[in-house]
């Protein structure tokens, strides 16, 4: 009878502790709740569910890849991770760590570039945005070298770091940034043919950007894009060929801002005096957008050869063929600017 409720027990005790290997091996180790402090995880690309349960293991966010795995299969997630850095907490649980690889709640910075800014401001504007050093973002911009610019740029960055909207990464460094703003340049000037119209027109692609970059900055609005660009041309291939004249390449020169150069000003031996120097500044004076470019590649037709920002508080801008109309929009200029317009 004793060795029989022997037997009994062992077979009682082996089969609860089997019970208890089954279980564990069954079900992963986990933690409990959503875990404290901070450790930013980076998912890869190219990683799999299961590389991304690894890190998340080996960075202690949590106990074991198995949980990560298998709770990101239950939320039908496998699938769904995509690259990028992520805030994490420690030792959290795996339900916990999937809801936080939300592609929405990855580290980035939105960063948008408005149309017409000079190099310099938008390398000002960078580095204020991402608390990267201004002096890297001037020298890798004066080098030009790695940024995948067009052979046509001849190195300068001037008129192609493409304004946008841009999603910066935490690890992105300046290099990165400007190169990104370049691949959109590229992207753009494949969509419109830059090369190819620009041919078309009998000019070359540097040229055409350095027009668009000029019709950006002396453009009171959209509208009259197409009306000053046709002004540029017909004093470049107008006969007689005329001097540009404009102030925005003038203030470029002298670091300057303003639509009205004064006489001193007017005195500067600088290339991209266009009152001195006839003929197209040697590149762009600020970095244009697409309806600029469109401008510059579709200029509207007319015949006028001046234009005069009548009224600088509401951009209105009044084009003229010949000398006395001009001299009539300067008047009304000069009389807006008195009464303070």
């Amino acid at each position: 009878m004793l060795a029989i409720i022997v037997l009994v027990g062992g077979l009682g005790a082996g089969g609860f502790f089997g019970y208890m290997w089954l279980r564990d091996a069954v079900t992963p180790d986990d933690y409990v709740g959503s875990g404290s402090g901070e450790v930013r995880v980076e998912i890869k690309d190219g990683q799999s569910a299961t590389d991304v349960a690894q890190t998340l293991q080996d960075q202690g966010v949590v106990k074991s890849a198995k949980a990560f795995a298998n709770a990101v299969a239950s939320a039908g997630q496998s699938s769904s991770l995509q690259p990028g850095e992520y805030s994490m907490r420690k030792q959290m649980s795996a339900a916990e760590a999937v809801k936080l690889l939300d592609p929405d709640k990855r580290l980035r910075e939105k960063i948008t570039i408005k149309e017409g800014l000079r190099l310099s401001d938008t390398l000002v504007q960078l580095s204020k945005a991402t608390g990267k050093p201004l002096r890297e973002f001037q020298q890798i911009a004066r080098s030009g070298k790695g940024l995948g610019l067009p052979s046509y740029a001849k190195g300068k960055l001037e008129g192609y770091a493409f304004p946008a909207t841009y999603e910066i990464t935490p690890k992105m460094g300046p290099a990165d940034i400007l190169a990104a703003m370049v691949d959109r340049f590229n992207l753009t000037a494949d969509k419109d043919d830059l090369q190819g119209k620009a041919k078309a027109l009998g000019h070359t692609s540097h040229e055409i950007m350095t027009i668009a970059s000029i019709v950006q900055a002396e453009s009171g609005s959209k509208q009259d894009m197409g009306k000053v660009a046709r002004v540029i041309y017909n004093r470049l291939d107008g006969d007689p060929v005329r001097k540009l004249e404009m102030d925005s390449t003038l203030m470029y020169a002298l670091n300057k801002y303003g639509v009205e150069a004064s006489n001193v000003d007017l005195k500067s031996t600088s290339p991209y005096n266009t009152y001195m120097h006839p003929g197209l500044p040697p590149g762009p004076i600020t970095n244009p957008g697409d309806d600029a470019i469109q401008a510059a590649l579709n200029p509207a037709k007319g015949d006028w050869v001046w234009f005069v920002t009548t009224d600088t508080k509401r951009g209105i801008t009044k084009f003229a063929t010949t000398e006395s109309e001009f001299l009539q929009l300067k008047a009304e200029y000069e009389r807006n600017k008195a009464a303070g317009g």
